[in-house]
C-alpha cells in the first residue's frame, strides 16, 4: 500500500526496519551472543525467529517484494517487536492484508451552517473546526486573536501543523515547539496510512518534508500515534499563557479563565506589551 509522503511505496518494510532498529535486543528477551552489532536493534534473523518466519521472509517484507501479508504474521510480527497499540494499528493499516474496495476520494469538506452560526454565537469562547489533516475549516474571532489571522491565509495555507512548522511567529508560540510538533507528525503519518489516497494529505507531508529538516528527520523515524487528548502551551506576548488541552471531536472549543471578557481587547491591543497576563485554556478533539 503506497503512503502519502513517502515516494518508495514500501510503506510497511520502511515501518518494519525502523522498528526493528528501536528494539534492544535485550529488552526482546534476547541473549548477548558475543557477536558485534553493525546496526542497531534486533538483526532480521532475530527478528524472524521472534516471529517464528522464515529470514527471507523478512527480507522480502522489508524490501517491498512481498506485500500481501496475513493476519497472523502480522500479529506474530507486532508482538515480536513489542509495538505499542498505535503502532499496531499503523502496522494493520499500511499492510495490504486483503483486497479492499477503492476508497471514494474526500469531496471538498463543507461546515453545517448551524455549526458556523454556533461558532459566531460563542462570542468570549476561542473556538475553530478541523479535519484530519488539522486544516482550519471554521473559525471565530477568539480563535484567530491567539493564534493567527485566518482569514489572511490562503485555504492551503490554513493548517495547524503547516503554520506548526512553517511559520514562523506561530511556531514561536509555543512553549515546547519540539515537543508538540514531534506529536503532529506522530499523528500525521497515521493518517496518512489510514487514507493513503488522500492528495491533499500527499501534498502536505511532501511540502514539509522538502521545507522543514526537523519534519523530513521525524517523519523518517516512522513514530505514530492516534489522536488522542495532549495538553500544549502556548506563550503569547500579549494575552499570556494559553493552554490547549484537545478533546476528540472535529469542533475545537476552547474554555477561558475568568478575565475572557477582556480577551478581544487584548488582542486588538496586541501591541501593548504591558497588558496585564491571563491563562485562557482550549480544549481540541478529532474524530
Amino acid at each position: 500500500m503506497e503512503n502519502p509522503g513517502n515516494p518508495s511505496g514500501n510503506e510497511l518494510g520502511d515501518f518494519l526496519r525502523a522498528r526493528r532498529a528501536a528494539l534492544d535486543p535485550h529488552h526482546a528477551g534476547l541473549p548477548d551472543d558475543g557477536r558485534p552489532r553493525r546496526v542497531p536493534g534486533l538483526r532480521r534473523e532475530e527478528l524472524a525467529q521472534l516471529a517464528h518466519v522464515s529470514i527471507d521472509y523478512v527480507v522480502r517484507l522489508e524490501q517491498g517484494r512481498t506485500r500481501r501479508v496475513s493476519r497472523p504474521i502480522l500479529d506474530a510480527l507486532a508482538d515480536a517487536l513489542r509495538l505499542a497499540p498505535d503502532e499496531r494499528a499503523y502496522l494493520y493499516a499500511v499492510a495490504d492484508v486483503t483486497q479492499a474496495a477503492p476508497a471514494a476520494r474526500p469531496g471538498k469538506q463543507r461546515v453545517d451552517r448551524q455549526l458556523l452560526h454556533l461558532l459566531d454565537a460563542m462570542h468570549d469562547i476561542p473556538a475553530m473546526v478541523l479535519n484530519r489533516r488539522t486544516d482550519v475549516l471554521a473559525w471565530n474571532r477568539g480563535a484567530a486573536a491567539p493564534l493567527t489571522d485566518f482569514a489572511a491565509l490562503s485555504p492551503a495555507e490554513r493548517s495547524l501543523i503547516r503554520l506548526t512548522f512553517l511559520d514562523n511567529a506561530y511556531r514561536s508560540l509555543y512553549a515546547d515547539w519540539s515537543g508538540a510538533a514531534r506529536e503532529c507528525v506522530a499523528v500525521l503519518r497515521m493518517e496518512a496510512a489510514r487514507n493513503s489516497d488522500d492528495q491533499a494529505l500527499a501534498a502536505l507531508v511532501g511540502e514539509l518534508t522538502v521545507r522543514d529538516p526537523d519534519f523530513r528527520a521525524w517523519w523518517g523515524s516512522h513514530r505514530v500515534r492516534g489522536p488522542r487528548q495532549l495538553t500544549k502551551t502556548y506563550h503569547h506576548p500579549v494575552i499570556g499563557a494559553v493552554t490547549d488541552s484537545p478533546p476528540r471531536k472535529p469542533c475545537v472549543s476552547c474554555s477561558s479563565g475568568p478575565n475572557a471578557p477582556r480577551y478581544n481587547r487584548a488582542a486588538a491591543a496586541r501591541n501593548e506589551r504591558d497588558h496585564d497576563l491571563h491563562h485562557m485554556r482550549l480544549k481540541q478533539t478529532y474524530m
